[in-house]
């Protein structure tokens, strides 16, 4: 049976004195990530296919429908918490090529330690700040990826520069023509900060649709929402298979829907740009 390195948490400490620590995960077996008590990540080494956060799963939904069945991708991920996705990635669709850009080398060295990946797995990580990383990435990879994930958290908020049009023009540049891009966004009542967000990405993507639970979509709750977008169109025959997929109950806006979504929403520009929403500090406790 396949588990962590570990039977106590163990942790380090983060650059910005936050403390990333890997603890038995109480609901779901397996192991959770988490930096100052956020949970970031959950693994179950005997199952890299079960997915337990919600917006993983949602993610993991459209990953499945990417190119045909086992087929493997060419995917980078920007944020690599416990390497869930690339995780995933590598489980359902062996020999894919994944790029990982994580900020913080402590993090990555906790991770391999405690959550070691499958051997033969090849996910190269890379340090670094994901803007800056993702701008100099080797030129083999731009107009190469099937799969590009945004999905970056300094403790529970995502960084303001990675949020504008400018960073995801830069996301853009390394997809393939019918490459997806996969944004994690976490927002609360209202939506501000989530509207605008789809916003900007169908500025530089106009194919978009957003999956999330129905009282999130709706503004009633805090929690995740995911942007999927192409230069592509997405097939329409996605849609039920996304739904059916859940996790329930569950919501995918697309096309006049989106539309009203975003309406009155303006892009986020670097010159305006500000980090994601804080949610309750009581939202994580266990």
């Amino acid at each position: 049976m396949a588990r962590a390195h570990v039977e106590e948490p163990e942790q380090v400490r983060l650059s910005d004195g936050s403390l990333a620590r890997v603890v038995p995960s109480r609901f779901a077996g397996g192991w959770e990530l988490e930096v100052d008590g956020t949970p970031q990540s959950h693994v179950d080494l005997d199952d890299p296919a079960h997915l337990h956060f919600e917006y993983i799963a949602r993610m993991g939904a459209v990953i499945d429908l990417l190119r045909m069945p086992r087929q493997p991708l060419t995917a980078i991920h920007l944020g690599g918490g416990a390497l869930t996705l690339p995780r995933y990635v590598e489980h359902t669709r062996p020999g894919s090529r994944q790029q990982v850009i994580e900020l913080e080398q402590p993090l990555v060295d906790l991770v391999r330690a405690r959550l070691t990946l499958v051997r033969g797995a090849q996910v190269r990580v890379r340090i670094g700040d994901a803007r800056a990383v993702a701008a100099k990435l080797p030129a083999g990879l731009s107009g190469a990826a099937d799969l590009v994930v945004s999905d970056v958290f300094a403790g529970a908020q995502t960084p303001a520069h990675l949020t504008t049009v400018e960073y995801y023009r830069v996301l853009a540049g390394l997809l393939a023509p019918e490459g997806v891009l996969l944004v994690n966004v976490a927002d609360g009542a209202g939506l501000a900060f989530a509207r605008r967000q789809v916003a900007t990405v169908r500025a530089v993507l106009p194919q978009a649709i957003v999956l999330a639970e129905v009282q999130t979509l709706k503004g009633r709750r805090f929690g995740n929402l995911v942007i999927a977008a192409s230069m592509s169109p997405l097939p329409t025959a996605w849609l039920p298979r996304l739904m059916a997929a859940g996790p329930h109950p569950a919501k995918v806006a697309e096309g006049r829907e989106l539309d009203e979504f975003v309406r009155s929403a303006t892009v986020v520009t670097d010159a305006d740009a500000t980090a994601s929403p804080k949610p309750s500090a009581t939202l994580f406790e266990r």
